[in-house]
């Protein structure tokens, strides 16, 4: 929105300051991204600018990094449990967490306040502190260095994602519509999925890719309750920065920003579908 002709000079200074004050914040985020992509275009094996890239010699630019991610076996197994681990965790995490989200959006639910605090309790404490609590859990039902393991896990840092995101659609959503979907004929489970769930899906897709991208991206607490066989894209980047400095995870890392911007944009279109429903829903 343009600032209005008849504006003060303080008004005028806090507009133009608040957007250089808020680019400045936004260079401050990006910067080491912008600096991931280019070196992992890199034809020598360092994670510093070349002379040659610096004077955009053609020659100082390779794939190779990008070869050596989709050749060795190492990386490509790490990738064939990430993808293996983070839908499963996805749809028990979209299960539950829609669930949860809907029985708490009663008002008739007692201490639900405080069962939303415990449910999305995930996301406030630290992540060394739920990954330890993880092991010494499932060390003793045995569940320590199994993929449903480590799949509960993640469905468990996924599950308050899609517990907010879908309380959030559901805020708008017009219970009249249920009511007479019920006075109808229509049965619980009828009504749920013919009117609640088309109108509140958005939220659940949005959760559901907040969930599969904690999951993809998870590294502590896979690396407390898994074992070498569940050894995932972000557990090889790990070990790739400890043991053997590879300009590989710098290919991998501009994969993952790729894939996040893609499903960022999609929660961005679907916030978007959600509006424009909750628009059109009487009352």
């Amino acid at each position: 929105m343009a600032i209005p002709t008849y504006a003060t000079t303080g008004q005028r200074i806090w507009y133009y300051g608040f957007r250089v004050i808020c680019g400045l914040i936004f260079f401050f985020l990006i910067a080491p991204i912008l600096v991931i992509i280019p070196l992992s275009f890199n034809a020598e094996d360092f994670f510093t600018f070349t002379p040659k890239m610096l004077a955009f010699d053609p020659e100082g630019y390779s794939l190779k990094h990008y070869r050596d991610f989709f050749t060795n076996s190492d990386w490509q197994q790490a990738l064939r449990n990430s993808v293996s681990i983070a839908p499963v965790a996805t749809i028990l995490s979209v299960g539950f967490g829609t669930l949860a989200a809907i029985g708490l959006s009663s008002e008739h639910v007692p201490f639900r306040r405080a069962i939303m605090a415990i449910l999305i309790s995930p996301m406030i404490v630290p992540l060394i502190i739920s990954a330890a609590g993880m092991y010494f859990f499932y060390s003793r039902v045995g569940l320590q260095g199994t993929y449903l393991g480590v799949v509960l896990a993640h469905a468990a840092l996924g599950i308050p994602f899609v517990i907010i995101t879908v309380t959030a659609t559901l805020v708008g959503f017009d219970r009249s519509l249920t009511r007479a979907a019920a006075s109808m004929g229509a049965d619980p489970v009828r009504t749920f999925f013919k009117v609640q769930m088309p109108l509140i899906l958005p939220g659940v897709i949005s959760g559901a890719l907040f969930a599969f991208i904690t999951s993809f991206d998870e590294v502590v607490v896979v690396l407390f309750v898994g074992s070498a066989g569940q050894k995932t894209l972000p557990w090889q980047m790990f070990i790739g920065l400890r043991e053997q400095i590879s300009p590989t995870i710098l290919a991998v890392a501009t994969l993952l920003v790729v894939i996040s911007i893609a499903l960022l944009a999609t929660v961005e279109m679907l916030r978007r579908r959600s509006e424009r429903l909750r628009g059109m829903s009487p009352g």
